[in-house]
């Protein structure tokens, strides 16, 4: 693999793992574009740098919402050793942890369950157009205002995560998933934005952990696994930081624009003949 693939699979891979535009999408898709094949039908090479481009993004967000995850993680610490009714930052992190066990079961349902689809890119222009209206239309309907993470009751918390698990089609995205079902229940739009980056965290670091056990790097492989892995660093810390002011002043509307112009551009190709 080139190093220059590499590092753009990493820049896409960081951007669009927390922007709502699909990360597994848009990996698809960018090879399929430009008619890479840089795995040469490697299932299990394409899944290791899969793991590798999740672990960096991954660290890219940790970094950016590090005083997040310190404060909710000493507050649920904290709220483990006393008992009691966790309340502030300890119900936060409660209900963030109750957003992980409906997800964390059906990704291994989905583990266990879904075999190679095939090139299904119609598909995933189709998701990205579908999904984009929805998110759109939740988000306009819930307007500026609304509540914080912390007033979501625990079942709605559970159904956060369900949500969250169900989004594994490449072309939905689990972020746009997460924050178009917080808009509809009335979370704020910043609120909405860091509430599917912290989600995100359990789900990510179970999933490469889950990986690593099988995951392997063959010899000549490390300096694109190492390129593509600090691209995605960055780009994850960047689209983090982008989609908390982006959100905040000017909703989802930019965001599910482009995912229907995307779509209908890849749409356009196939049914041209171009790719």
């Amino acid at each position: 693999m080139p190093i220059l693939h590499a590092i753009l699979l990493g820049l896409v891979q960081g951007l669009t793992e927390f922007l709502p535009v699909s990360s597994s999408g848009h990996l698809a898709l960018v090879p399929w574009l430009f008619g890479w094949d840089d795995f040469g039908g490697d299932p299990a090479l394409e899944d290791a740098f899969d793991v590798a481009l999740h672990l960096g993004t991954l660290v890219g967000a940790v970094a950016y919402l590090r005083d997040d995850v310190l404060r909710l993680g000493r507050a649920g610490l904290g709220w483990l050793r006393t008992g009691g009714r966790p309340e502030g930052d300890a119900r936060t992190a409660c209900l963030l942890a109750t957003t992980a066990v409906p997800t964390a079961a059906l990704g291994l349902v989905v583990l266990a369950v879904a075999g190679d689809p095939g090139d299904r890119t119609w598909l995933v222009a189709t998701c990205l157009i579908a999904f984009g209206v929805v998110m759109w239309r939740v988000d306009r309907r819930a307007g500026a205002g609304g509540s914080s993470m912390a007033d979501l009751s625990f079942g709605r918390a559970a159904w956060l995560g369900v949500a969250q698990g169900l989004a594994f089609q490449p072309g939905v995205s689990r972020s746009g998933v997460v924050l178009t079902v917080a808009r509809g229940m009335g979370v704020e739009r910043s609120e909405a934005a860091r509430l599917s980056f912290l989600m995100a965290l359990p789900v990510v670091s179970g999933a490469a952990l889950v990986s690593l056990g099988g995951l392997t790097v063959p010899s000549g492989w490390w300096a694109p696994f190492l390129a593509g892995t600090l691209a995605s660093a960055v780009s994850g810390w960047v689209a983090v930081h982008v989609l908390l002011r982006v959100v905040a002043r000017a909703g989802l509307g930019g965001f599910a624009a482009y995912r229907v112009v995307a779509g209908l551009a890849v749409l356009a190709l196939l049914a041209t003949g171009v790719r």
